[in-house]
C-alpha cells in the first residue's frame, strides 16, 4: 500500500485571511496610536510648563530675588529668568536667563482655543499671564510671564500679588497651569469646548 505524502504549509486562502485580519487591526490601531502620541505630547508640554513655573517659584525663594517664567507665545518657547542685582547703580539691572529655552512639541501651542471660562477659583476671565517686561519695564509684545517674589508669591510688574495662568493646547485638549495669589500651582485640563469642565490633572 502506497503512502500519501501531504505537503506542509499554508494555502493561499489562509494567507489572505491572515493578511485581511492584520489589515483590519492596523486600520483600527494606527489612528488610536496617533491620538495617544498627540495626547502624550500636549500633556508632556503642559507638565513641562508647570514644572518650570515651580522651579521659578523655588528659585525666587532661594535667591531672595524675583524670578519669572518667560513665555514667547510666537516662538512657542519658555525659559526661566532671574532679576540680577549684581551691579545696581542706580538700583536697577537686568533679567538674566538661567538654563536653556524649552520649546513646545510640534502641533502644540500656547492658547486655549474656544474655551470661554477659566478653571474654578483662579482667574476671573480666562487669558494668558500678563506680558513680560524688558529691563526698562516696557511690555514685550507676544509674551506672557509668571513672576514670583522672594516669598514665592506671584506678582505683577508693579510687584503687587496676582493670580496668573498659562494655557497650552493641541486643539484636542486644553491644559491650564494656574498659580494662586498664595503661590499654589495647579495643572488643569478640559476638552476644547466653550463651556469647559476643568479637571485637576
Amino acid at each position: 500500500m502506497a503512502k500519501l505524502h501531504r505537503s506542509n504549509g499554508f494555502s493561499i486562502l489562509e494567507i489572505i485571511t491572515v493578511l485581511g485580519i492584520i489589515s483590519v487591526i492596523s486600520a483600527i490601531a494606527v489612528p488610536m496610536f496617533a491620538n495617544a502620541i498627540a495626547g502624550f505630547r500636549v500633556s508632556g508640554d503642559a507638565r513641562s510648563v508647570s514644572n518650570a513655573a515651580a522651579v521659578a517659584k523655588m528659585r525666587a525663594a532661594s535667591d531672595f530675588s524675583r524670578v519669572r517664567l518667560y513665555v514667547d507665545l510666537d516662538a512657542k518657547t519658555h525659559k526661566i529668568q532671574s532679576w540680577s542685582k549684581a551691579s545696581e547703580v542706580p538700583p536697577k539691572c537686568c533679567w538674566v536667563t538661567e538654563g536653556g529655552t524649552t520649546a513646545l512639541s510640534t502641533g502644540v501651542n500656547f492658547g486655549f482655543g474656544v474655551v470661554a471660562a477659566a478653571p474654578p477659583n483662579t482667574q476671573a476671565t480666562i487669558g494668558q499671564a500678563a506680558p513680560c517686561t524688558a529691563d526698562d519695564d516696557t511690555p514685550i509684545a507676544n509674551t506672557a510671564c509668571i513672576m514670583f517674589n522672594s516669598r514665592g508669591v506671584p506678582v505683577d510688574s508693579s510687584l503687587a500679588p496676582t493670580k496668573d495662568a498659562l494655557y497650552v493646547t493641541d486643539g484636542a485638549m486644553v491644559y491650564g497651569v494656574t498659580v494662586a495669589a498664595t503661590g499654589m500651582l495647579r495643572l488643569w485640563r478640559t476638552l476644547p469646548v466653550e463651556t469647559p469642565q476643568w479637571v485637576v490633572n
